[in-house]
């Protein structure tokens, strides 16, 4: 299982919002490219990059600190992953894979973030209200489009989570799943930036549910929430706030997970 560290950019800082709410904002750091070196450092061989305020906007805003971020380790050109498959996150690999989402609703988007290095991009409110355009896009950048299921409950949110919709993450995810993703990444909206543990019971459902590889994020607090994940089929998780507040470290959580 993958540990992927979270850095989430807003007005270029690095920032975590509880239960993603922009009216609760922590925000942790001025620089997110010394961030992505620390995470690295550490040994850190993906990162999860949300632009906060793409999300709102509808398209990328924060790509200079994503262009600084996806400059710090930069991988070799080399083909993308077939779909369903993950590189490892094994110690020894000199380069940082970098996942990003937030806002990414059209082709020209989509391209400009894979042009500035970043190994794979997350799709969510543009796959739940074009599923047509989404297929296209997972055919055409396969093995580098990630569906991004967040959840408020057991429906699937859009627009930043500022907005609801009619799905269930399970529905929907049976019909994507058919397509050459890289991966679904579920977020537990309630759970989200909260410290209070991850969603296992519906995160091992969508697990078992789909043959794509699952990444499980919001909640984690401690390395016994990594543990618990372990077990239930995920392909990796991914931490922001326990990092950043000292409740978990990333070397104990990749030495858990190897």
């Amino acid at each position: 299982m993958d540990v992927i560290p979270a850095i989430d950019l807003r007005d270029g800082k690095v920032v975590r919002l509880l239960q993603g709410r922009y009216d609760r904002q922590i925000t942790y750091g001025d620089d997110p490219t010394e961030q992505a070196r620390q995470f690295h450092a550490d040994g850190a061989r993906w990162l999860h990059v949300v632009d906060l305020d793409g999300a709102k906007a509808g398209k990328p805003i924060n790509t200079a600190a994503i262009a600084a971020i996806a400059r710090v380790a930069p991988l070799p050109h080399v083909a993308p992953p077939p779909s369903g498959v993950i590189r490892s996150s094994q110690p020894g690999a000199a380069g940082l894979h970098v996942e990003v989402g937030g806002g990414i609703r059209d082709e020209t988007s989509i391209r400009q973030l894979l042009d500035l290095g970043v190994t794979r991009v997350i799709i969510g409110t543009k796959a739940v209200s074009d599923f047509p355009w989404f297929c296209e896009m997972t055919e055409k950048f396969k093995g580098q489009i990630v569906l991004g299921l967040d959840a408020r409950d057991a429906m699937v949110a859009t627009h930043g989570w500022l907005q609801g919709s009619q799905q269930t993450v399970l529905e929907f995810a049976a019909q994507a799943d058919r397509l050459p993703l890289a991966a679904i990444i579920y977020t537990d909206i309630a759970k989200d930036g909260m410290l209070c543990g991850p969603n296992i019971e519906r995160t091992q459902a969508l697990a078992q549910a789909v043959r794509t590889p699952v990444i499980a994020s919001g909640g984690v607090k401690e390395l016994n929430d990594i543990r618990r994940l372990i077990p239930i089929g995920v392909a990796g998780v991914i931490v922001g706030r326990s990092l950043y507040e000292g409740t978990l470290t990333l070397k104990d959580a990749l030495a858990a997970c190897s």
